[in-house]
Parts: C-alpha cells; sequence; structure tokens
C-alpha cells in the first residue's frame, strides 16, 4: 500500500513539474526582449524637386525591448545601413556610386494586439536621430545627424523563449541646412523592413 501511494505521490509531482515548465515556456512576450536584426532593408524615395536621389542600403542591427505587460512596452533600437554601390539620378547625371553608410536610433512605443496565441501583431512608432557618414565621391564630406520619426507594424511569432519578428517603419528624416546636396537638404521619407530574432531574456 505504501508503495502505491509513493507512486501516486511521484507521478502528480512529476504532472506539476511539467505544467510548471510549460508555463514558463509559454508563447509570448517576455518582459524584457532583445532582438537580433540580421537583415533587412531601408529605402528612400526621390523627394519632390528631384535634386536628392532614390536609394536603398543593407540594414542590421538589434533592438532591445522592456514590456510592462503583454500589451504595451518601450523599445530602444540601433541599426546600421550599409551603402552598397548602385545607379544614382544625381547632379544631374546618372552614376555608379556606393551610398554612404548610416547609423539610425530611436525609442519607439509598442503597442502589441490582445492576442493569446504564438503569434502576435504589434503597431509602432517613436523618435530618434539618423546619422549619414562621409562619402566624399558624392560630396558627402563630414557626418550629419538628423532628427527623424517612424510609425510602423509588424508581427512576432514565439516558441518558449526565443521567436522570430518582422517589422516595417515608415521614416521621416526632417531637413538641415547645413546637409550635404546628396541628402538632407529637403525632408526625406523612407521605408525600413527587416527579420530579427527574438530571445525572451526575462519573464
Amino acid at each position: 500500500m505504501k508503495r502505491i501511494v509513493a507512486v501516486f505521490i511521484t507521478l502528480f509531482a512529476l504532472t506539476g513539474v511539467g505544467r510548471l515548465g510549460a508555463q514558463e515556456v509559454a508563447p509570448g512576450p517576455g518582459r524584457v526582449e532583445i532582438s537580433i536584426i540580421p537583415a533587412g532593408g531601408v529605402f528612400f524615395t526621390e523627394n519632390t524637386d528631384a535634386q536628392e536621389p532614390s536609394f536603398g542600403n543593407y540594414d542590421l542591427g538589434g533592438a532591445v525591448a522592456i514590456n510592462f505587460n503583454r500589451y504595451v512596452g518601450v523599445e530602444g533600437e540601433v541599426s546600421g545601413a550599409i551603402g552598397v554601390t548602385q545607379s544614382l539620378s544625381f547632379d544631374g547625371a546618372s552614376i555608379d556610386e556606393r551610398t554612404p553608410h548610416f547609423l539610425n536610433y530611436s525609442g519607439n512605443l509598442v503597442v502589441s494586439a490582445p492576442n493569446r496565441t504564438a503569434v502576435v501583431p504589434y503597431v509602432t512608432g517613436g523618435i530618434g536621430g539618423l546619422s549619414v557618414f562621409e562619402q566624399e565621391s558624392l560630396g558627402v564630406n563630414d557626418a550629419t545627424t538628423f532628427f527623424t520619426g517612424n510609425v510602423g507594424a509588424g508581427v512576432k511569432w514565439y516558441a518558449g523563449r526565443w521567436g522570430l519578428r518582422g517589422d516595417y517603419r515608415f521614416i521621416a528624416v526632417r531637413s538641415s541646412e547645413e546637409a550635404p546636396e546628396f541628402f538632407g537638404r529637403d525632408t526625406r521619407y523612407g521605408h525600413r523592413i527587416y527579420g530579427a530574432v527574438v530571445l525572451n531574456v526575462g519573464r
């Protein structure tokens, strides 16, 4: 009889531990999330007077989010837009040239949909800065920093403590009189898309 009772107690304990473990790795946003961005792109459209060209850069970076609950959080993000060689219509001519490197950093509010499944859509928006680095062949002789705003949306898919993320942002870059002719003398608008790996480091 004692052996039977011991067996039932053991099975009950194992079942409880299994349920607890399942709760700990349940899909969804953690208290702290890290997004690693290995691949993406940022594309700036031609401005209204066609003096500053349209172009695209390769994008990578990372972000850290602190979630107050399952629905609202704040996120800090830093990304680098790596210049690539491409055809540009600039200064009255068509040229093949590498675009400048960019550094983008922003703070954003993230609002997630009230969804209890592993797939969580969200909307986001915030402000930050964009630094354009030297590229003398395009007349960018010094680094210049601009004020930016962004709005966007995306979706996260969770598998316990890790997941995947797809994100889109519309970016507005405030003009500056000190900007080079290639970029920034007029307000510029861009589109940024990326895929990321998400890690939950706090629950």
